[in-house]
């Protein structure tokens, strides 16, 4: 069975074909630019070929058309004919309180996921397309499957995903914690007690999903009892341009001080804050290593800031689980930056971490252990912990098979 992945955006749309027999990608790709003059069309095998052209895609159809191209080219192309594509999963940023698992696509699912659009106008609204424009190019006959990134933390409790606002505004317009990153968090932290030999229901796992975008969550006997993102991708901790958690009086003192609309202050907290805010210099932490070593003093204050916050979560998700047996770092600060994995662990003695410093530095850019998954603890460490390249294609691709098998029972 080989299963295409889907992540549309506004102007985006990732794809990677995998074969499940093996679950091994045989190719994937990226169109760019969707909706404007001239996009941008990438693909690549896992054998190595590639193709790369600037091409006219007015709308995610177009863009569906280049994939559909692309996957049986002579010369790039993994299968003989679009027959061989057996299904097709979706990933959907927001799933609301409507869904808490993944579901088969019908016109009833969609129109769930546009009810949703209030609670992200950009990406949901963005994934419907991509739903429409596929079953335009593809056809209904081939099954699809939406996965959703909230669906991991459905399962926390009301004491944890909901706010200290007036309770009528959790009743008008569902005004809540949802958090994200959850199939991220789902794979690594299944991938852990794997990885442990044990039952992931036995087990207390914090799971940092460390990148330009990031979040932690705290699994309890394989349930998420909390994350730090919330009604937005925007609460947690400091990102490359998000602001993080802050004092909501922040928020209307520089909007009232600088005369800016809801709008403008949600441009300023989403893309000009956070890292790039602090440094004043990149969101992309390679940049901001760069400048640290120069002895840049907001660049140095900058990473000390994303340090101690994300110890501050662990240390919170410990008293929440009351105790921790693993700590997995994943995406991609967590999986390649290993100064800021040290960083972290070393203001956790208290918890009886202890991080083998060489064998941490072996676990970058997939070096090290099982394709970059590995324990970088010492054998004394009361709680282990892992560097787990995360996979969320798989997830769904995962996902999108259990469904459709299960649908022709």
């Amino acid at each position: 069975m080989k299963i295409l992945v889907i992540n549309a955006g506004s102007s985006s749309l990732k794809y990677q074909l995998i074969d499940m027999e093996n679950e091994q990608m045989l190719c994937k790709g990226n169109c760019e630019r969707i909706g404007m003059e001239m996009g941008l069309f990438g693909h690549k095998t896992a054998d190595g070929r590639s193709k790369n052209i600037e091409v006219p895609m007015k709308d995610h159809t177009a863009a569906f058309e280049q994939v559909k191209n692309a996957l049986t080219d002579e010369e790039v192309g993994v299968i003989k004919s679009l027959d061989e594509v057996s299904a097709i999963g979706h990933r959907i940023v927001q799933g609301g309180s409507l869904f808490s698992e993944s579901v088969l696509v019908d016109e009833k699912v969609i129109e769930g996921i546009e009810s949703l659009i209030p609670l992200a106008p950009l990406h949901n609204a963005a994934h419907v397309q991509g739903i429409r424009a596929c079953r335009a190019v593809f056809g209904e006959d081939v099954p699809e499957v939406v996965v959703f990134d909230t669906a991991f933390h459905s399962t926390m409790p009301p004491e944890a995903y909901m706010f200290a606002i007036p309770y009528e505004y959790y009743e008008k317009y569902h005004v809540r914690r949802y958090g994200f990153h959850g199939t991220s968090h789902r794979y690594v932290s299944h991938r852990c007690a794997e990885m442990m030999g044990r039952p992931i229901e036995d087990l207390k796992i914090i799971t940092c999903h460390l990148g330009n975008g990031s979040s932690i969550t705290a699994v309890k006997n394989g349930k998420v009892i909390d994350t730090s993102m919330g009604l937005t991708p925007l609460d947690g901790f400091m990102m490359g341009t998000r602001s993080g958690a802050l004092d909501p009086s922040v928020v209307t003192f520089i909007a009232e001080k600088e005369h800016m609309t809801p709008t403008e202050m949600s441009e300023l907290l989403n893309k000009k804050s956070g890292l790039l805010g602090i440094s004043g210099i990149s969101s992309d932490d390679r940049d901001i290593c760069a400048a640290e070593e120069q002895g840049d003093e907001r660049a140095i204050l900058a990473h000390k800031m994303l340090i101690y916050e994300i110890k501050k979560f662990i240390g919170g998700y410990v008293a929440a689980m009351d105790g921790c047996d693993a700590i997995v770092f994943t995406a991609g600060l967590g999986e390649n930056q290993y100064t800021h994995r040290y960083n972290v662990c070393k203001g956790l003695t208290y918890l009886g971490v202890e991080v083998d410093e060489e064998l941490n530095k072996v676990y970058v850019h997939g070096h090290g252990g099982d394709n970059g998954a590995g324990e970088i603890s010492t054998p004394n460490s009361k709680v282990k912990v892992f560097v787990i390249p995360t996979n969320e294609e798989l997830v769904i691709a995962r996902d999108t098979r259990d469904i459709v098998l299960n649908m022709k029972k």
